[in-house]
């Protein structure tokens, strides 16, 4: 029912009864990629709508930065007739994706055993906080999974209080890992023609995302702490200063360290005994550390990267996030597209996954409220309840 270019997801209708973060930056992604994603919202709107500052033309960046692509319908699910024109449209739907509090849908008859009766092909993608076993009781926010998971215990100085991620990296990661999951479902569907139940929890999200901290408790019994910028297993893979500000030294392995010294003008460091190996790098970090320190002062951080990545040696300024996306264009990546047209064009961040065949496609701005209600009530209408026809 949307127009533009045809993406891998064409055809596809995705019923979105998610809110916040989480589920809308995956339905986003399938919009992204072709899907047609409708986005039902509570008569009051999504929450990030009014998450501001920051705003764009009085519009919360917040929800500008994860809606594109979608249509628009408000629905009180407590009103007889939009709950009917709800499952309906659960009914159609190819994916239905909700993160309601476990169990907060069974009553309007869009929870999974209600709609999968109706529709048995639905991938239906449920994100909760913890689970729907004992820990569905718990609200799910970012911040919370960020305490409860061991994240804020890594994060920050070692002599100082644990601190929180700078972005809501649990719900981004919860939602990439629904898209993988709503994804998977699909392509078993084309093999079975059957619908599945995909569940995504934060806390199983962050566990898994903590890789090498969740390792080394799971499969070395050691409880990873909080180191500030410096690494565990790696050195040097930190910041450290140059002569105008701090430069990201990675030289994770042995022959990048050489490189580094070599180009540091100090050869002899990489046969040092003491430091030829990663291992020994690591324990005597403290020796290392004052001897690449005392180069890099001698030139400003900018100078050193590019004389590092010229001599495969990985390294990064320190930016703020214009400058990230200053790099990005300098490299080429196109980091900033625009959608819609006129007073409606809204410039948001490109799709991270590039398709040699079928490119993502940018087709709708982030809808205002109940935008496409009109269309979709009309489209919806005629579609009776099981048994009433």
């Amino acid at each position: 029912m949307s127009g533009g270019a045809r993406g891998p997801l064409e055809g596809l209708l995705v019923a979105d009864f998610s809110r916040i973060l989480a589920g809308p930056y995956a339905t986003m992604l399938l919009a992204d990629l072709g899907a047609d994603v409708v986005k039902v919202e509570s008569p009051g709107g999504d929450d990030t709508r009014a998450w501001m500052p920051p705003v764009r033309d009085g519009v919360s960046t917040y929800y500008l930065g994860i809606n594109r692509g979608k249509r628009s319908i408000a629905l009180d699910f407590r009103d007889a007739e939009d709950a009917r024109l709800a499952r309906a449209l659960a009914r159609r739907a190819d994916v239905v994706i909700e993160n309601f509090k476990p169990g907060g849908l069974a009553g309007y008859g869009l929870d999974h055993a209600s709609v999968s009766a109706a529709n048995p092909g639905v991938v239906y993608a449920s994100i909760s906080g913890f689970g729907s076993g004992p820990g569905r009781r718990v609200p799910g926010y970012d911040l919370m999974v960020q305490a409860i998971s061991g994240l804020m215990s890594l994060t920050g100085d070692p002599a100082g209080p644990p601190y929180r991620a700078g972005i809501s990296v649990f719900d981004v990661m919860a939602g990439n890992h629904a898209a993988i999951g709503i994804l998977a479902a699909l392509r078993h569907r084309d093999t079975t023609g059957r619908g599945q139940l995909v569940e995504v929890n934060l806390l199983s999200s962050a566990l898994t995302g903590l890789v090498n901290h969740s390792s080394a408790y799971v499969a070395g019994g050691t409880v990873p702490y909080r180191m500030g910028n410096a690494h565990p297993s790696v050195f040097p893979y930190e910041p450290l200063p140059t002569a105008d500000r701090d430069l990201i030294v990675t030289a994770a392995n042995d022959g990048q360290f050489r490189k580094l010294c070599g180009v540091l003008g100090i050869p002899r460091v990489a046969d040092d005994p003491r430091f030829r190996r990663n291992a020994d790098r690591t324990r005597r970090r403290e020796e290392l550390r004052p001897v690449l320190v005392e180069r890099l002062r001698t030139r400003g951080a900018l100078e050193w990267f590019d004389l590092l990545i010229d001599a495969g040696v990985p390294c990064a300024p320190i930016n703020t996030i214009d400058g990230g996306f200053a790099m990005a264009e300098r490299f080429g990546l196109e980091p900033v597209v625009e959608v819609g047209e006129g007073d409606r064009a809204v410039p948001t961040t490109r799709h991270p996954i590039r398709f040699s065949e079928t490119p993502a496609a940018y087709r709708l701005p982030p809808p205002e409220l109940d935008e496409h209600g009109a269309e979709l009530r009309k489209w919806l209408q005629d579609d009776p309840e099981d048994g009433d026809a």
